[in-house]
């Protein structure tokens, strides 16, 4: 029978398949197109790293928001070297990680949310090119007004707690006084400046992501699938310090907004950005709206190769279990 069938079936009979131009089988793991993956599944990923990537850089953050609270002093006496040995001279190593319990009860939700409504919106923008770098920035606008709505109240309360000499005995103690004198719009007070800033933000990490991973990719496809965390972190890196450094403006705006009245922080009279950047420029010059400018750097880049490894890690995992 052998024998009757190898006549039937020679090489000209079968059917050429034409190879597809610029496909690496060996890169589809970490391909969006192939994540296949629910909703939930999303969202825990989500959750996973952005606790993981807030927890790791918090004391960095803590320094951060010292240098941009500033009130009174003059702009000179700020930097990195000196905001953290005034914090250790005053309270310590735990004084890096004063609010950090606020941090954890709001990046996990956030986070669940900012990632499933990215791929979400991602998935249904598309209309089938995942390389667009509109799709991407667009997503992730949309990611951000919904998640900031989730952490904008507990980034208020971490950012109260991290101030030296803070009056507050703990999160729920925030939480309960500043319900009891400021009012629910308290917690809400930068929601406006923080979705101004974390819209271009994520617009530029988001577009810059994809784009540098799909560089990275294309430079060694054939070593993609060994190195996707290397891609992925690279990639995060380099997305997280460029929007980092452009949005450095509005997230001193942010900071000055949420710490108002708060250990000799200068109360405004409205929340608008405008009177907040006037202040600001009026007491300490342009070179005041970049306060933090490289503790935020040193925060976001990091983070952000911690987050995006982190998450696509959790999605590969995810996928195998599936």
């Amino acid at each position: 029978m052998a024998a009757d069938a190898s006549p039937k079936f020679q090489n000209s009979d079968l059917i050429q398949v034409p190879k597809l131009p610029n496909y690496h089988p060996e890169i589809a793991v970490i391909s969006p197109e192939s994540d296949g993956l629910q909703f939930w599944q999303f969202m825990i990923a989500g959750s996973i790293a952005g606790m993981i990537e807030h927890m790791a850089m918090f004391p960095v953050d803590t320094i951060k928001t010292h240098m941009q609270a500033i009130g009174s002093r003059p702009i000179q006496s700020v930097g990195v070297r000196k905001t953290l040995e005034s914090v250790l001279k005053s309270e310590g190593p735990k004084g890096l990680y004063r609010g950090i319990g606020a941090m954890g009860l709001g990046a996990g939700p956030a986070h669940a949310v900012y990632f499933s409504v990215y791929e979400f919106c991602k998935k249904n923008f598309s209309g089938g090119n995942l390389n667009n770098s509109v799709v991407h920035a667009s997503s992730g606008v949309f990611a951000t007004v919904c998640s900031d709505a989730v952490f904008t109240p507990m980034d208020m309360v971490k950012q109260r707690l991290q101030l030296s000499s803070s009056a507050y005995n703990g999160v729920w103690d925030c939480v309960r006084r500043v319900l009891r004198e400021e009012g629910i719009r308290a917690f809400y007070a930068s929601y406006r400046t923080t979705v101004i800033m974390n819209a271009p933000f994520t617009a530029v990490h988001f577009s810059t992501y994809e784009a540098a991973k799909r560089g990275l990719i294309e430079v060694s496809p054939e070593s993609a699938s060994d190195e996707r965390l290397v891609v992925h972190a690279t990639a995060g890196a380099a997305a997280g310090a460029l929007a980092a450094s452009l949005t450095t403006p509005l997230d001193v705006v942010k900071t000055q907004l949420q710490c108002q009245g708060v250990c000799g922080c200068d109360r405004f009279a409205s929340g608008s950005i405008r009177d907040v950047i006037q202040t600001i420029v009026k007491k300490d010059g342009y070179s005041g709206l970049m306060r933090g400018w490289i503790p935020r750097m040193l925060f976001h880049a990091p983070a952000a190769a911690i987050c995006w490894s982190t998450y696509e890690s959790m999605k590969a995992f995810f996928q195998e279990s599936n």
